[in-house]
């Protein structure tokens, strides 16, 4: 398996990942598989394209089967804030420590930002293993959004969590 920065030659392959994880995992994310499944191509090749904004991705035999998102705040007194977004892993490749490759390849991107001292992500309260997977990278939480997300009639909490570079 190898890892790179994706490009918009790389949107197909990650619209494809992006609905199976909207759909498998709709709790992971703020968007949903209904508001993301008509968005065409070049929606999803602009993302590659944005300044300050950095998407990873990992191959297994030329197939993306994990990606990860840092993007870089642009206003001059955030500029040392990123934050990580759209980690997921695809099921079947689940296990195999893409999850934590991914996060220490957005942490060495973040590093690589000369301006970037803080990193920070939200995941939901009740996701033991991811939360469980940034801890042992130095993420500590920092407070928590009851109800943040709401599918159907259920609530999802999340947990905002930070690491200082």
């Amino acid at each position: 398996m190898n890892s790179r920065l994706l490009t918009a030659a790389d949107a197909k392959a990650y619209r494809n990942l992006r609905l199976e994880g909207l759909q498998n995992n709709p709790e992971a994310f703020g968007s949903s598989f209904e508001e993301e499944k008509d968005y065409p191509i070049e929606q999803f090749a602009d993302r590659f394209e944005s300044q300050g904004s950095y998407t990873i991705g990992v191959f297994d035999h030329n197939e993306l089967v994990g990606v990860a998102t840092l993007v870089q705040e642009s206003k001059l007194k955030l500029k040392h804030k990123a934050s990580i977004f759209a980690v997921y892993v695809s099921q079947k490749k689940r296990g195999l420590g893409i999850g934590k490759h991914l996060m220490v390849e957005a942490i060495n991107k973040a590093r690589e930002l000369k301006e970037v001292e803080q990193l920070t992500l939200t995941v939901v309260s009740t996701n033991a293993s991811a939360k469980g997977l940034y801890s042992s990278l130095g993420f500590e939480v920092f407070g928590t959004e009851k109800r943040a997300l709401k599918i159907g009639q259920q609530y999802f909490d999340e947990d905002y969590m930070a690491l200082f570079l």
